[in-house]
């Protein structure tokens, strides 16, 4: 194993991503319980290319690739957009739908073009996470949370990342952008899937 930080107890995670916003939103649904570090603790870091067909593929190798650069518990993220008039699209290629990484207006104002002939529940959609924790280089668990909602015809809100401000979750008017961090961590894809992972038992292990 290279010789990088360590973990001082085994509620100290590494979160396989530099992603501030995400790093952010985690730190804040796990709370206290838990010292989320993030991938600038360890610069040498080699990106990890997603090749998964699948949320908790990609999550996988995420999470495996840092654990081997951390003695405690690493954990990875791998969410996205899932569409049902575009057949589940943009589904694992979320964060480059328009084709650069990361670029969310690009990705909002392609899915809000792809839509247009589509009005009302027929813009249904879900978010989707899968959460993957690892340690030593071996996948130890899975855990997956989803959202179902619809598509806005316009962005609406400034708040959040991603396409928060298209996506509207089911029993509520406001997309996520408009909800808030406080809201939009109680009911979220991503705030499900950590529950999952914080209540799992293997944590004192």
């Amino acid at each position: 194993m290279p010789d990088e930080p360590r973990a001082a107890n085994p509620y100290e995670i590494l979160l396989s991503t530099r992603n501030a916003h995400k790093v952010t939103e985690v730190r804040n649904i796990l709370g206290g319980d838990f010292c989320v570090r993030d991938l600038q603790a360890i610069p040498n870091f080699a990106e990890v290319e997603e090749t998964g067909a699948t949320f908790e593929e990609n999550a996988t190798l995420k999470a495996v690739a840092a654990s081997l650069y951390f003695a405690g518990w690493a954990i990875a993220d791998d969410s996205g957009l899932e569409v049902d008039a575009l057949g589940g699209a943009p589904g694992v290629h979320s964060a480059r739908y328009a084709g650069n990484h990361g670029n969310d207006s690009a990705n909002n104002a392609l899915l809000l073009t792809n839509l247009l002939p589509h009005r009302g529940k027929a813009r249904s959609a879900r978010f989707r996470c899968v959460i993957v924790l690892a340690r030593h280089g071996r996948k130890l668990a899975a855990f997956e949370g989803q959202v179902e909602g619809v598509i806005a015809n316009k962005p609406k809100g400034a708040g959040g990342f991603g396409y928060d401000p298209l996506f509207i979750p089911r029993g509520f008017c406001e997309s996520f952008a408009q909800l808030g961090a406080v809201t939009k961590n109680t009911i979220s894809h991503r705030a499900q899937a950590l529950a999952k992972a914080s209540a799992w038992g293997g944590w004192g292990a």
